[in-house]
């Protein structure tokens, strides 16, 4: 007699293999979580956003309290000068000059300690980057050279903020006034 093994399969007993997740539901999952991640990113980005924006309104509001301190500082010292202009439209004649040259030795002083010194031009070749050319006039002076200052320049630290206006030797006197040299001698 020949042996034959059987098996026989009971309910319960054999492991059932693991059923694999359909794709669709694969899929479901996955897009589940893409979509979490684009929602955690882009609340990330707008909190980012919005940090940004509120940093740039603070840094905005910082300069404009740094620029009205400055001109606050600036103001109250051209007051010191509005005063003493007062004062010395009330004195006599006899001290008006006096005092109106204090008034501009001052106002020298304050301008400097804010950065603010004028442009030496006269006797100085003419440059277009401190001097603005208002005449063109014959002079024994050398050609391109400043021969008057209509109104000075000046410079704010190193930054020119106001041009001299400036008259410049044309190198040479003309001819009409060396004919009427001539004649009064």
């Amino acid at each position: 007699m020949e042996d034959h093994d059987t098996f026989t399969v009971t309910a319960g007993n054999a492991e059932e293999p693991e059923t694999p997740v359909s794709p669709p539901l694969q899929k479901c999952d996955e897009l589940a979580e893409q979509k979490k991640r684009y929602e955690n990113l882009n609340d990330r980005y707008l909190r980012l956003a919005a940090d940004f924006d509120n940093y740039r309104k603070r840094i905005a509001r910082d300069h404009e309290a740094q620029v009205q301190h400055a001109n606050e500082r600036f103001a109250v010292d051209i007051l010191e000068i509005a005063d003493n202009l007062e004062r010395a439209l009330k004195s006599d004649e006899d001290h008006l000059r006096t005092g109106v040259e204090q008034i501009h030795r001052l106002l020298g002083g304050i301008l400097a300690r804010h950065g603010i010194t004028p442009i030496d031009a006269l006797k100085k070749s003419f440059d277009p980057e401190e001097h603005e050319a208002v005449a063109h006039i014959p002079s024994p002076d050398a050609e391109g050279t400043v021969v008057d200052i209509l109104s000075p320049g000046y410079r704010m630290h190193k930054k020119v903020i106001r041009y001299a206006k400036v008259a410049v030797s044309s190198g040479h006197k003309s001819n009409d006034e060396e004919t009427v040299e001539k004649s009064e001698e």
